[in-house]
C-alpha cells in the first residue's frame, strides 16, 4: 500500500554546469521527490510522459518501489534545457518545452484516493488543486511551488496555500510572493494563509522552519563535490514528506528531524548529475550524514 502520493513532472533535462554536461537525461520534480521519499516511505506518482520517455528510466523510478499507475503516456515529454554558471544557486533557462505538459489532464487512479500523505511538488496550481478535488480526505499535504507560478498563476496559488499543512518555498520565491526582504515577516504572511509550517529553503545555506510560535534554523551540508543542484529543493521536499510519513506525525520535533533528512538527501543529490548519485545511496548513507549534521548543530 502506498503512503506518498506525490504530483509533478516527470522530464528530460538538458543541463551544463562548470562540472560537465548531460543531455535528455531523467529530471523532473515528481521525479526527484518520489526517488528522496522512498528512502523512507512507498510513494505513488502522478504525472504525464510522452512515447519517446525512454523505458530505462520507468524502470529506474520503479526500482525503489515507486508506484506509477498514475504516470499518463502521450505526445512528447516535457523537456528542460538549461544551465548554471559558477553560482550554483541560480538555474538559468535557455528552453523549456511543454509538450504533453501542456495539455495534461489530472487523473488520479483510485487506487491513490485514499493516501493520506500528499506531495504537491512544483507543477502548475491549477493541477495541485484539481488533485485535491479528487482525494479522499488526506490529512498531511505539502507544497512547493517555484517563480513562474507566483508570476503567472498567483491566484490559484495563494488558493493552494490556504489548503496546505505545510508549504515549502526558496528564499527568493518568498520574497517575490509577499514583496518583502525580510524571510521573517514573508513567513508570517505565509502562516496567516493557514498553513501549520512554512520552510523556506535557502540553498546551499540551509532552511528555515516556522510555525506560529517556534522556528528552527537547519544548516546546510558543507559540500566538497557540487556537480548539478537541479532537483535538490524537490529532493528536499519528497524526503520531509517521506519521513513525516514514516514517522506518522508533523509535531515540531518530527518536522525538525524531516528537514534535517531532507537536507541529507538533497546534498547527495548535488554531487552528480539527474539522479545518478541517489541510485548508488543507501540508508547507511543517510544515517551517516544524519549525524554529521547531528554534530554541527551541538554547542
Amino acid at each position: 500500500m502506498n503512503d506518498v502520493m506525490i504530483i509533478g513532472t516527470v522530464a528530460l533535462d538538458t543541463i551544463e554546469t562548470p562540472f560537465g554536461k548531460v543531455e535528455r537525461a531523467l529530471g523532473g520534480s515528481a521525479t526527484y521527490a518520489s526517488y528522496a521519499a522512498s528512502f523512507f516511505s512507498k510513494p505513488a506518482i502522478v504525472s504525464v510522459v510522452g512515447r519517446d520517455f525512454p523505458g530505462e528510466y520507468l524502470e529506474l523510478i520503479k526500482s525503489r518501489n515507486i508506484d506509477t499507475k498514475g504516470i499518463q503516456v502521450e505526445g512528447k515529454t516535457f523537456h528542460w534545457d538549461g544551465y548554471y554558471e559558477f553560482d550554483m544557486n541560480q538555474a538559468k533557462t535557455k528552453k523549456t518545452e511543454l509538450n504533453s505538459l501542456a495539455d495534461f489532464k489530472v487523473r488520479v487512479p483510485d487506487s491513490y484516493k485514499k493516501i493520506k500523505n500528499v506531495f504537491l511538488a512544483n507543477i502548475d496550481p491549477a493541477h495541485q488543486l484539481e488533485i485535491l478535488s479528487q482525494m479522499e480526505k488526506p490529512e498531511l499535504i505539502v507544497l512547493d511551488t517555484m517563480n513562474f507560478w507566483i508570476s503567472s498563476k498567483r491566484d490559484a496559488l495563494m488558493k493552494i496555500i490556504g489548503m496546505a499543512d505545510i508549504f515549502v518555498l526558496n528564499d527568493g520565491e518568498a520574497r517575490q510572493l509577499f514583496e518583502t526582504s525580510n524571510l521573517v515577516k514573508a513567513a508570517k504572511d505565509a502562516l496567516a494563509l493557514g498553513p501549520k509550517a512554512v520552510i523556506i529553503k535557502k540553498g546551499e545555506h540551509g532552511a528555515l522552519l516556522f510555525e506560529n510560535d517556534k522556528h528552527f534554523s537547519a544548516p546546510g551540508y558543507p559540500l566538497e563535490v557540487i556537480k548539478d543542484p537541479t532537483g535538490c529543493g524537490d529532493c528536499f521536499g519528497g524526503a520531509i514528506i517521506g519521513y513525516l510519513s514514516k514517522a506518522g506525525k508533523s509535531d515540531h520535533s518530527t518536522l525538525r528531524k524531516a528537514i534535517i533528512y531532507g537536507s541529507v538527501v538533497a546534498s547527495y543529490n548535488a554531487e552528480d548529475f539527474s539522479l545518478n548519485r541517489l541510485k548508488t545511496l543507501t540508508n547507511s548513507d543517510i544515517d551517516k550524514r544524519y549525524r554529521e549534521f547531528e554534530d554541527m548543530r551541538e554547542f
